[in-house]
């Protein structure tokens, strides 16, 4: 089996197991990728609202509904199938919100890290089989979404630092979705937080967060300059006056040997 090769592989882990058409959980520092042959069949993080908030607070699907699908469907990892053989929902509308969860999980779970990455061969997920997604589209995103994020306002730190609101200028109007999001911003929680808070896609609340920052409705956390270097003694810089007359008895006393 082959896949799509990106130019610098997001995580070269999840490129070789692609290829060889694998099973299992890939398991990174912010989140899960599972995978059905070679595949992305579900993702998960925490730094994301998972599917059933994503379902449950916008009214698609009643928590009722979606807790009876979990422990009816889940043992046997069917919790889709059931959703949709129940008609509680449409196929293609879990679908279509099935792969708005992957791309918004995955965008976190491949994100730059420092530990260890595991992988569980054959470990499956009980929501079963909705889509999947390659492996190469789902770096291929996931560059994408960086590369948008820093186009709209180069500052990674609004990503995980509380969001402040400020005060809008006379006359600078809010989308509505951007008001809601303003109105839950209370200085302390962080955008992901806030996306938990709202029921919204993560990765779209960062992006929102940044756009507010870039018109300055946001506070922008910025770095701490490093202190100036102290000043080095004076006795460091000074070069002390050459002793000429000792210069001229080493080159008499050097002379006088050859």
């Amino acid at each position: 089996m082959t896949v799509d090769t990106l130019p610098t592989a997001v995580s070269p882990m999840l490129h070789r197991l692609a290829e060889e058409g694998a099973t299992g959980a890939l398991l990174r520092d912010h989140g899960t990728l599972f995978l059905e042959d070679g595949r992305v069949v579900h993702a998960e993080s925490p730094a994301t609202p998972g599917l059933d908030i994503l379902l449950t607070s916008g009214g698609r699907l009643p928590l009722a509904g979606w807790q009876e699908a979990v422990d009816r469907a889940g043992p046997r990892r069917e919790v889709g199938r059931f959703l949709v053989e129940s008609g509680r929902i449409a196929g293609g509308e879990l679908e279509i919100c099935h792969l708005g969860a992957v791309f918004d999980a995955a965008f976190f779970a491949l994100a730059p890290a420092g530990g260890p990455t595991r992988f569980r061969r054959g470990a499956t997920h009980w929501l079963g089989s909705v889509a999947s997604v390659p492996a190469a589209a789902l770096q291929r995103e996931t560059v994408r979404r960086r590369e948008l994020l820093d186009a709209v306002w180069p500052y990674p730190a609004l990503d995980t630092a509380p969001v402040v609101p400020r005060r809008a200028a006379p006359g600078q109007s809010v989308t509505p979705r951007q008001r809601a999001l303003l109105r839950k911003a209370d200085g302390r929680r962080n955008a992901a937080a806030l996306a938990w808070e709202l029921g919204r896609p993560a990765f779209h609340t960062l992006l929102e967060v940044r756009r507010l920052a870039a018109t300055g409705l946001v506070e922008t956390p910025h770095a701490a300059q490093p202190e100036p270097p102290s000043a080095l003694p004076g006795w460091v810089t000074q070069v002390a006056s050459p002793d000429i007359a000792l210069l001229r008895r080493l080159r008499d006393a050097l002379e006088a040997t050859l």
